[in-house]
């Protein structure tokens, strides 16, 4: 993928400069006219993805290029700069279809951060375009994610998807292991066989052994009729065993001989029937715990595990987290005539929060938001009050001790507690301290975008 792309309009030769180095040096590719008229031919044909214009320019100014810029089919984002800011300037920007305006002398840093965020916005509005309208989403085999985590789960799963072996899928709870077993089905040579999911822990362990192996008519009582079995149904293709740390140890044996010999024998006869299937297993238990425990095959684990997958949590995805949360608000609101969108206050509490359910608790509290919202913005107050109440700040600053004081002096055996948007400042104040004012690596240490930084650092001024 090329870098993208951030166009100049800037008449001052030194700051034009300065502009162009620093995009430069962040891995955008940039080019540089001196006014409107010498720029917008450019722009039209090298199709960038953010404009950055100076607001007084020889000639036409920076707010002439708004509308010749939104009309573009794939308008970019456009960030106005200029050193006779007022109020009423930034408004009428705005109003005409700006996405944001910035005054001189720039803050470098401040503006680097501009950049990021509405590049990021506008690679996330085409993205909720796209599904609002039915067309085609990137994603892969139902996955949607573009970190570097997500990218090497990708790459394994083309790997191991023609290997014909057992495959284990190893992941906390939500973390979507069934998708990643769909797509090594898809991926390989079985997929216009049957794909069959089935939870080790949802079949009573009494009715286990027919539901995989079969039987035969009159086998026990109840059995009128002879049975196949799962592994019968999957010929040809692949059988999903979630949760396999929730099979019986008998039956752990039995599956272990269909694995080295493909044969079975279903309840109730004395033959052996061939079957051709292919087995991935999935789990959120620490198998190897539970065989220094003996309640799973020690023989059984390291045959499943010759191909491990471990399917990342959502904590270790980054920007995919966004991604996930537009994506599912504009499915939950696509058939209704309220389209809301996340306040960045909203946002924030999703980046912040760890989310320990994954995807699935994500889906959960971005659909209680759009339950909730009455209007055409999700705010914080509509999420989930564990969301909402993330505490990471106040525990981190708890930790300091005596470095940030998390109460007043008091001669009352119960000290006067201050409050948490308190003792968020002082910490923030502590770490921009520690970093020598260094914004970047401060929002890195306190785990938050940089955009949350410098709100909370606005709030406090």
């Amino acid at each position: 993928m090329g870098r993208e792309r951030i166009y100049v309009v800037e008449d001052d030769p030194g700051l034009a400069e300065l502009l162009v180095e620093e995009l430069d040096s962040e891995g955008y590719s940039v080019r540089h006219a001196e006014s409107v008229e010498a720029g917008w031919p450019e722009i039209e044909r090298w199709q960038p993805a953010l404009v950055i214009s100076d607001l007084r320019l020889p000639g036409a100014d920076g707010m002439s290029l708004i509308p010749k810029i939104k009309a573009m089919p794939e308008a970019p984002a456009m960030l106005l700069i200029t050193a006779f800011g007022t109020v009423n300037q930034a408004v009428a920007a705005l109003k005409q279809g700006a996405d944001d305006f910035l005054t001189k002398p720039l803050d470098m840093e401040h503006l680097l951060h501009t950049v990021t965020k509405l590049l990021k916005h506008r690679r996330l509005t085409s993205v909720v375009a796209s599904i609002r309208t039915n067309k085609t989403v990137e994603s892969y085999h139902g996955m949607l994610g573009k970190s570097r985590v997500m990218r090497v789960l990708y790459q394994q799963i083309e790997q191991v998807a023609n290997a014909d072996t057992p495959v284990l899928i190893l992941g906390e709870s939500g973390t979507g292991k069934e998708l990643v077993a769909r797509a090594i089905h898809a991926e390989s040579a079985r997929r216009e066989a049957p794909f069959i999911a089935v939870n080790c822990a949802g079949i009573p362990s009494e009715l286990m052994e027919s539901e995989f192996f079969g039987h035969a008519a009159g086998a026990f009582t109840g059995a009128q009729k002879a049975r196949s079995g799962l592994l019968k149904e999957a010929e040809g293709g692949t059988l999903l065993l979630d949760e396999i740390g929730e099979m019986p140890l008998e039956l752990q044996a039995k599956l272990l001989r269909v694995l080295q010999e493909g044969t079975m024998r279903p309840v109730g006869t004395d033959r052996e029937v061939t079957v051709d299937v292919r087995i991935i297993a999935a789990t959120h238990r620490d198998l190897e715990a539970r065989v220094q425990a003996g309640s799973f095959r020690e023989d059984l684990f390291y045959r499943l595990e010759t191909l491990a997958l471990s399917v990342p949590a959502l904590r270790e995805r980054g920007d995919d987290r966004e991604l996930l949360a537009q994506n599912f608000l504009a499915e939950l609101t696509a058939d209704s005539d309220q389209q809301p969108v996340f306040s960045p206050q909203a946002m924030d509490c999703l980046y912040q929060y760890p989310f320990p359910g994954n995807v699935r608790e994500l889906h959960n509290a971005v659909e209680r938001a759009v339950t909730f919202c009455n209007g055409e913005v999700i705010e914080r107050s509509h999420l989930p009050e564990r969301v909402q109440n993330n505490l990471t700040a106040s525990v981190a600053a708890a930790e300091l001790g005596s470095d940030v004081s998390l109460s007043t002096d008091s001669d009352d055996a119960t000290p006067d507690l201050k409050p948490l948007s308190e003792v968020q400042q002082e910490y923030v104040q502590y770490v921009l301290r520690e970093t020598g004012g260094n914004k970047r690596k401060a929002a890195e240490i306190l785990g938050v975008t940089r955009r949350t930084l410098y709100r909370w650092l606005a709030e406090e001024a």
